[in-house]
């Protein structure tokens, strides 16, 4: 953290500031330059990972565009005040009449009929352009994220009451997020102000004759204006969501990139310290090694060169592929066929494969995918003769 002391005296009226206050201007001009709108996310070039995206929306951080939802929001509202605006109107008159008709009856400080009637003229008004309004949030918010509940966001924190006036100039205007929502709000009032003037300027003589006109004519043609407007701006607002909804989700990405180091302690907490992982497995093979002769009666079969190299291959149901258990060149070699001889392991002459098995792998190894075939040939070829020797020696019996 750098931390910048200015010190300093007032200066008397009419006289010259001290030094000391143009030493700290630059000094604070500096630190504002060097640290406030500093790149932090430079270095991130690493695509994030699925644990951090999870962690980014189990805290509530999603790509979601405010402009869909407020689109729909304008929108559907809008349609169902038109649906509704019968039912509404009635009621509406249906108030209007009640309060009138009872004006010089009802005592609004003792009589408590007044209040309940207002609730619910009011909850009959009110609520069901409520309850749209707040399904459609809901759908706007689902369509966008899925499923999604926490309540982290909730959480008080002390850090960001600390007003960061660089970063937050950084953000909203020389960035490209802040360039986006300048655009964007430039394009919104765009919208609403030509959609208001073109539907203003093709009811103009209507809205002129309105001095003339009845009551009911004169709320017929606002009425309808207001909603030709708020349906239109809606509509083509929703249009605009959807460049921002993408740009919101490539935004999104480019927050959590993340840097080598991060994906390095990433894979350290997941899989563990890769030079930890690495002395482990050197151990084992040395274990391995130092047993690997005990290992040769338990092969399924053991592949020569036939006199420079041997390898024994152990398979079990269940694993990925043949383990390596044991293998050795010269007299190594002549040894594992010795006690391969004793205990009954096939015998298999391949020059090639025994000379890249011996080179490629280590005791504890896997086969590689490359050598599965012509592996699985000599596994089935061993199972068919042992079948046959069984069956001759069942005749034999």
């Amino acid at each position: 953290m750098r931390t910048y002391w200015i010190t300093g005296v007032v200066s008397a009226p009419g006289e010259e500031g001290p030094l000391e206050w143009t030493q700290a201007a630059y000094a604070l001009a500096a630190a504002m330059d060097l640290q406030w709108f500093a790149a932090e996310d430079e270095g991130r070039t690493e695509e994030p990972s699925e644990y951090k995206i999870r962690k980014a929306r189990e805290e509530g951080r999603v790509a979601k565009s405010q402009e869909l939802t407020g689109a729909l929001i304008l929108l559907l509202p809008t349609l169902a005040i038109l649906f509704l605006a019968p039912l509404m109107l009635r009621t509406c008159v249906e108030m209007i009449r009640f309060f009138f008709s009872r004006a010089a009856e009802l005592d609004p400080a003792k009589d408590g009929i007044i209040a309940g009637a207002f609730f619910s003229y009011f909850a009959r008004l009110a609520l069901p352009i409520a309850a749209v309004s707040m399904v459609t949030a809901i759908f706007a918010n689902l369509v966008q994220t899925g499923p999604l509940f926490t309540l982290k966001p909730l959480v008080p924190n002390f850090s960001k009451i600390v007003p960061r006036f660089g970063r937050y100039f950084q953000r909203t205007l020389f960035s490209m997020e802040g360039l986006f929502n300048f655009t964007k709000s430039i394009i919104k009032m765009a919208i609403i102000g030509l959609t208001a003037f073109f539907i203003i300027r093709s009811e103009i003589r209507g809205l002129a004759n309105l001095q003339t006109a009845e009551l009911w004519q004169a709320v017929r043609l606002i009425a309808s204006l207001a909603a030709r407007m708020l349906i239109i701006s809606a509509l083509l607002l929703l249009v605009l969501s959807v460049p921002d909804f993408l740009f919101q989700r490539w935004q999104y990405r480019e927050s959590l990139k993340m840097t080598k180091q991060e994906v390095k302690e990433e894979r350290k907490m997941y899989e563990g310290d890769p030079q930890i992982k690495g002395r482990l497995r050197q151990r084992m093979r040395e274990i391995m090694r130092a047993n690997m002769l005990v290992n040769v009666p338990k092969a399924d079969v053991v592949i020569t060169n036939p006199t420079h190299f041997a390898v024994a291959l152990e398979y079990h149901q269940g694993r990925e592929a043949p383990q390596v258990s044991a293998k050795g060149a010269d007299e190594m070699a002549a040894r594992i066929r010795a006690i391969a001889r004793e205990n009954g392991v096939p015998l298999v002459e391949n020059k090639p494969l025994a000379r890249a098995l011996y080179a490629e792998l280590e005791v504890g190894d896997f086969i590689p995918e490359q050598y599965y075939e012509a592996i699985a040939k000599i596994l089935v070829e061993i199972q068919q003769i042992s079948q046959k020797y069984r069956q001759a020696e069942d005749l034999g019996a």
